[in-house]
């Protein structure tokens, strides 16, 4: 296995502990009960607390709590594409959809867009707002350290990271001192412990953090648009899973999506 291939451990309490319940109860082989009808999802691990919101009003509409694997798109991809179970596929890219897609793992007229997001830099809390015009700037606050960013090679929010150092031209700056992390959320948790001086996340994983400050956001023009698709799979036959991804793409989550920091899935 190698290190694109390793689950994100889930760090959200309360709700989400019912997820990994289910998740364990699904894994016992019952051909019976409510683990069993309940829709499985494989989503990108920066959607982890919009997904848990999102869940939770559905379970207050009378449904059976989701199970829902938060890692990084390329994992749950790579992961699907070898046969694993899922119902639903929530990417942070069009490219990892796309391959699934060409695959034929995907119900092609289930795919749509379900939410957006930003791409910004953020540095252990407190720390000051940075100008990324200023090369000499931005070279005092890494220091002698290494860019915490998800793994530019495979990861959404690297490639995104990656697109948008090269043309602000401070790539050939860091390529040889990164610290490249299995998802977004690991590259955010090496900044909140220290580890790194800067790191390139989603502006709503710096959103969710108390530990980690927005020291600047990348312009939107020097990378692609940070874009959700979600589909159905092909392998699904599970009645509930359709049903939730119309809720999720219901004006009641997106409100929720936005209350999360997210933006509106429809091009505006």
């Amino acid at each position: 296995m190698t290190w694109a291939d390793r689950p994100f451990a889930i760090g959200r309490r309360g709700f989400v502990g019912l997820f990994l319940a289910a998740s364990l109860l699904a894994g016992c082989g019952s051909s019976t009960g409510e683990a069993e009808t309940a829709p499985v999802v494989f989503a990108a691990a920066s959607l982890q607390e919009a997904i848990g919101d999102v869940s939770e009003a559905w379970v207050r509409r009378g449904h059976r709590a989701p199970v829902v694997s938060f890692a990084g798109s390329s994992a749950l991809a790579r992961q699907i594409g070898a046969g694993a179970r899922a119902d639903l596929f929530i990417s942070a890219d069009e490219a990892w959809m796309d391959a699934l897609q060409d695959q034929g793992r995907v119900v092609v007229a289930s795919r749509a867009v379900l939410t957006r997001n930003r791409l910004v830099l953020v540095a252990p809390a407190p720390a000051a707002p940075l100008d990324l015009r200023d090369q000499g700037a931005f070279d005092a606050a890494l220091g002698e350290g290494r860019l915490a960013i998800a793994h530019p090679e495979a990861v959404p929010a690297g490639r995104y990271g990656k697109a948008a150092l090269t043309a602000l031209e401070l790539w050939p700056r860091v390529e040889g001192r990164l610290a490249p992390a299995e998802n977004v959320r690991a590259a955010l948790a090496l900044v909140e412990r220290g580890a790194a001086p800067l790191g390139v996340v989603y502006a709503t994983d710096a959103r969710a953090s108390e530990k980690a400050t927005v020291v600047t956001v990348f312009p939107a023009t020097t990378h692609p648009p940070i874009v959700y698709p979600i589909a159905r799979l092909t392998r699904s036959d599970n009645r509930e899973a359709e049903a939730f991804r119309r809720f999720l793409l219901s004006d009641e989550a997106a409100a929720i999506f936005r209350a999360r920091g997210f933006a509106a899935g429809a091009e505006s």
